[in-house]
């Protein structure tokens, strides 16, 4: 039996929360029989590099960190063969941490470790975003353009989508963008106050999506596209819809679909698992499906 486990950690994750927390980790994963290596990050990518030059030694590599950090594993571990890629474990100390609200991840650090080391894999979809990889999210628009484009510390003092919505004091502050989306069943053709592509049922931290409509696993994207309100009345109304879950009106659309493009006028700047994803005038994005296994608690239901 190959015991060994890989830990990459973030150091600046949860404001450097993850220093004063590895060796009680590492300690949780000894007791569970495990000899651990670990791999600090050193700068923003590291651990998708590490992810990619030693995933295939371990046969589960664990890291610590937000979802930025976890979104870059999953990258990581997508340039290397299926059959060689471990089971991961996420020990989340991110700002927002959707990924780890959608699988019902524990937050605290000890526990998140106690779990993995019991944990069931499960088979998640990892999403292509042209030439790179996301795990939960791709999205552009004036909300992710503040939600998730800015510092940590502005981050907790926003409150999140919520407060980006309501904080709009006037339609000026949001810039409408004309696009062609393509996706499985059709074309989508109009100006977009925002747009995302997701494999998640949180997003931001705060906007949820039903369960019921929200697979894993499914090989579907759900992607939700926001029309240019055109009165602070419309906006408001866009709002309510938003933070209801009342998707699928004349305002908001939502799809399920394998693939999706967008295509721009302009150069759209996009945000990808919580952090900046470039600009781009044309976005080709595909699930693939059942890409990675991550371990959950066995009694954790995220499908339908």
């Amino acid at each position: 039996m190959n015991n060994k486990l890989m830990l990459i950690v973030n150091p600046a994750a949860g404001k450097g929360q993850s220093r004063g927390c590895v060796l009680d980790i590492i300690q949780v994963f000894s007791k569970a029989g495990y000899t651990t290596t670990v791999y600090p990050t050193n700068y923003s990518g590291h651990a998708r590099v590490l992810a990619r030059e030693h995933g295939s030694e371990y046969p589960i590599i664990v890291c610590i960190g937000g979802d930025g950090t976890l979104s870059d594993v999953f990258g990581g571990l997508m340039e290397i063969p299926k059959e060689q890629r471990p089971k991961v474990g996420y020990i989340p100390l991110g700002t927002a941490n959707d990924v780890a609200t959608s699988l019902k991840l524990h937050k605290n650090p000890t526990q998140a470790a106690e779990e993995i080391t019991k944990g069931t894999p499960l088979e998640l979809d990892v999403g292509s975003f042209n030439d790179d990889y996301f795990s939960y999210i791709a999205a552009f628009g004036a909300f992710t353009e503040v939600s998730y484009a800015t510092s940590q510390q502005t981050k907790k003092a926003l409150g999140h989508f919520a407060y980006v919505l309501e904080g709009m004091a006037s339609l000026t502050k949001i810039t409408p963008y004309h696009a062609v989306v393509e996706h499985d069943e059709g074309v989508i053709e109009g100006d977009f106050v925002f747009g995302s592509v997701t494999n998640s049922t949180s997003v931001a931290g705060l906007v949820k999506l039903d369960p019921s409509i929200v697979e894993l696993n499914d090989g579907l994207f759900e992607i939700i596209l926001v029309r240019t309100p055109k009165s602070i009345s419309e906006l408001n109304s866009i709002i309510k819809q938003i933070l209801a879950q009342n998707f699928n009106n004349e305002n908001i659309v939502l799809l399920h679909s394998k693939k999706v493009s967008f295509s721009f006028n302009e150069e759209v700047a996009w945000t990808r698992d919580g952090e900046n994803g470039g600009k781009w005038q044309y976005v080709s994005a595909a699930n693939n499906n059942r890409a990675v296994q991550i371990l959950v608690n066995e009694t954790v239901e995220v499908t339908k």
